[in-house]
């Protein structure tokens, strides 16, 4: 009796229907096609791709880019667009059409329409998702490891979470333009006018416009120019100014700022958090590491602390991490928390998977591929830190060129922006001359010329000038800031 009762269980589960509700498409469709009203009330979340019935997918569309054009949507004006002699049961599509309007219901029912449509739409994707994540298991080739398999689950789950679909595919150049006039509109209202989200560093916001959402962002430069230092200035900056905006659906949006999610390869969290209260409170990290500070510098740590513990900042710190682990970290972090801005430090610290293990061209190449795909996939600007090789050390002019950066071909391919950290103080302190000769008081004059000045030169951007932005640089608390126009000083007197 239990064999035949399970029978018949596994023949119902074999005979499943998508679930669906065609009563709830069918009224929303008609309040939409008696009162055009209705469409605004759902426009925002709803596509045709949502509605399970192909014609009613067709409907929904045409009616949709008619109010859209500012047209009157009805029975009437439609059917001319749609096929309206084929048949619908015993009705033509015209008729069909008028049998909506006529038994439609009151708009105030738009939105629990919306939203059950909605709703079944991704109950249908999930299954989609699962019947592939079984089958592929089934008969998964030989190639093919279970960690890459979680992880194309990992990804197709985060796109359906975040957009309500996840087949990517095609986008109609409307709802392309609808995004950058939002992006325009977002610029406006932010502060500084800025289209991405802002540095806090005021030269280089007017370089690049903010950090641009799913640009790959590289900032390089050889050992003790202060790379680190200035991604962390910046995950700072951008932390502390995150200003909340409640959206129409109840979720948040950073309106200024945003939530930094930083990867940190070589230091620990504990370093990082150092160097950040050192830059904010003004005691040199040495100090703070050896506890050589008194009670008035301990005051001021504490508040720091106590601030900073407010910040959505969230340090990873495991070292070599593969891309792919990043990447389903990161898509767990925007779930979670929210993600607006990313920071790995630093790219060669990374690992490419299995396959490429051994040829680190090729794994590069891998990853910073990675990087600019899961910057698109989370829309986010991401700032990777890399290396550069020996050769800058063997020119006279030690200033970084794109030729420079290690493994250069990808790199610089995948990046939208790179950007180098140049500190002309460092190269001429270690060159000094004999003291007392001609040379020595030329060397001197340069160096205090060159003293607590940096350069960022920004070598390749994809939408905006490149050139080289001017910054102050004080060592002792590793801290970056716009460089003081000298001709708008206060006159000085010696």
């Amino acid at each position: 009796m239990a064999d035949a009762a399970r029978k018949i269980d596994d023949e119902t589960a074999l005979y499943r229907e998508a679930p669906s509700n065609i009563e709830a498409e069918q009224a929303l469709l008609g309040a939409m096609l008696v009162n055009n009203d209705a469409y605004y009330v759902v426009h925002d979340f709803l596509k045709p791709d949502h509605f399970f019935e192909p014609l009613h997918r067709e409907i929904f569309g045409k009616t949709s880019e008619m109010i859209r054009m500012g047209k009157i949507a009805n029975p009437v004006t439609i059917k001319t667009f749609l096929a309206a002699n084929d048949k619908v049961g015993d009705l033509t599509v015209a008729q069909y059409l008028a049998r909506l309007a006529a038994e439609a219901t009151t708009i105030i029912n738009a939105t629990d329409y919306g939203r059950a449509i909605y709703d079944l739409a991704i109950r249908r994707s999930l299954i989609r998702i699962g019947e592939d994540v079984v089958n592929i298991a089934f008969d998964a080739p030989l190639d093919m490891e279970p960690k890459s398999q979680i992880e194309d689950a990992e990804r197709r789950l985060f796109e359906l979470a975040e957009t309500g679909r996840y087949d990517g595919g095609f986008q109609s150049f409307t709802d392309a333009v609808t995004l950058a006039v939002q992006m325009a509109t977002a610029a406006k209202d932010r502060d500084g006018g800025l289209s991405g989200v802002s540095s806090g560093i005021i030269g280089l916001d007017g370089r690049m416009g903010g950090l641009q959402p799913s640009d790959l962002i590289i900032l390089a430069g050889r050992p003790a120019m202060g790379k680190t230092s200035l991604a962390t200035n910046i995950a700072f900056n951008i932390a502390a100014a995150y200003e909340p905006a409640e959206q129409a659906d109840g979720s948040f949006k950073a309106k200024n700022g945003g939530v930094v999610g930083f990867f940190s390869l070589e230091m620990s969290a504990e370093q990082l958090a150092t160097r950040i209260i050192s830059e904010q409170t003004e005691i040199s990290s040495s100090k703070i590491r050896r506890g050589n500070i008194n009670d008035q510098e301990l005051t001021k740590l504490i508040g720091c602390s106590e601030m900073m513990q407010k910040l959505p900042l969230y340090i990873d710190q495991t070292g070599g991490i593969s891309i792919a682990q990043l990447s389903a970290r990161a898509r767990r972090l925007k779930r979670q928390r929210g993600l607006d801005v990313m920071i790995i430090d630093y790219v060669q610290l990374m690992q490419g998977s299995s396959r490429t293990q051994g040829n680190r061209v090729q794994e590069i190449t891998e990853i910073t591929t990675g990087l600019k795909a899961l910057a698109k996939e989370l829309n986010v600007p991401i700032i990777a830190l890399s290396q550069l090789s020996r050769q800058v050390e063997s020119r006279d002019d030690k200033r970084p060129q794109l030729s420079d950066l290690r493994e250069s071909g990808s790199i610089e391919q995948d990046a939208d922006v790179v950007m180098f950290v140049y500190r002309d103080e460092y190269y001429l302190a270690n060159r000094e001359p004999k003291p007392g000769t001609d040379e020595h008081l030329k060397w001197e004059q340069e160096l205090n010329e060159a003293r607590g000045k940096a350069e960022v030169i920004i070598a390749k951007q994809r939408h905006g000038p490149t050139g080289t932005v001017p910054l102050a640089f004080q060592a002792e608390y590793t801290r970056f800031t716009d460089l003081a126009d000298e001709t708008y000083l206060p006159e000085r007197f010696e």
